[in-house]
């Protein structure tokens, strides 16, 4: 079955398809769609509605996701891409919290993914899924991307970017997500 995915995030669309194998992935890049929800819910809907406009009848589904963490009260949350500002710099992004988190031991974080769907028929559903961690001190592993050598899930001893692909996304908040949306679609 084929599914429109609203992005043009090619580590998003890898972790899509390796957690959806049975389903023929298509990359629409949303571009010029503003982000600017105050919820990973909302974001994930603009960027599902402005692809669904232009495929009627398919199933399309957009993904928002992003790291918050506790000390810094839920930040960088919506903002995670540019957290560093803009352009995104995903070493800039790790840098910046690393520094925010300088002396603090309160280190609790969460990877959330919302994932919104619009079905054959125009009908919108959402999932969310989330991954419980902490922030470690310095980056480790070369696997993942984004803030994956930084976060370390809970009951593990090695960051995201340790894990295999299969280990993350076992566990991780878009695998939860798009479990959810697979029951969604029924595939």
């Amino acid at each position: 079955m084929k599914l429109i995915v609203a992005t043009h995030n090619q580590h998003k669309i890898r972790e899509i398809s390796q957690i959806l194998p049975d389903f023929d992935i298509v990359a629409d890049d949303p571009e010029g769609v503003e982000e600017n929800a105050p919820d990973f819910v909302g974001n994930a809907l603009i960027k599902v509605r402005a692809i669904a406009a232009k495929h009627a009848g398919c199933w399309c589904l957009a993904d928002d996701s992003g790291l918050e963490v506790a000390a810094l009260g839920g930040a960088p949350g919506v903002r995670s891409a540019r957290y560093a500002g803009e352009p995104s710099n995903t070493s800039a992004n790790n840098a910046l919290l690393l520094k925010n988190l300088t002396g603090v031991t309160d280190r609790r974080a969460n990877f959330t993914c919302a994932i919104a769907l619009v079905d054959p028929s125009g009908a919108e559903h959402t999932a969310v899924g989330r991954c419980f961690g902490r922030i470690a001190e310095t980056p480790s592993g070369s696997a993942g991307f984004g803030y994956d050598p930084l976060f370390v899930p809970d009951g593990h001893d090695v960051s995201f970017a340790d894990l295999s692909a299969d280990e993350k996304n076992a566990i991780s908040h878009r695998g939860r997500a798009l479990e959810e949306a697979r029951k969604v679609i029924g595939g």
